[in-house]
């Protein structure tokens, strides 16, 4: 299922590149479920978990930039010089939160708690 996710988040990617807008729109449904459902399959790793998570917001933010860029409002003004495509940050920002937290919170934890069992 994860080779089957590159595959589809390449042809996403693709899809924008060459600006073939039925290619990139079609290919966010199953790049993003997959995502999804590798998240849930791995939601009792934290580690893995937290990667996963990150990488639905980088999807989703990536799929909002490509879809500003498709329907042309990536460069209008929303509010003080941030554009529709400067958007993409909420999500792009909601993935590393979640790396922090696993990095500077969780992991710390899960290092103590090994270094105490094996006491």
């Amino acid at each position: 299922m994860e080779n089957l996710h590159i595959v589809f988040w390449l042809l996403k990617d693709v899809g924008w590149c060459m600006i073939w807008k039925p290619l990139g729109l079609t290919m966010v449904v199953p790049t993003l479920s997959i995502a999804v459902v590798i998240a849930w399959r791995t939601r009792h790793l934290a580690a893995e978990l937290a990667h996963n998570l990150a990488i639905i917001f980088w999807i989703s933010a990536n799929s909002y930039w490509m879809i500003s860029e498709f329907f042309g409002f990536d460069e209008v003004l929303v509010w003080r010089g941030v554009t529709g495509k400067h958007l993409a940050m909420i999500p792009f920002t909601l993935g590393l939160l979640v790396l922090a937290y696993y990095y500077f919170w969780q992991k710390p934890r899960e290092n103590r708690t090994e270094q105490v069992a094996t006491l």
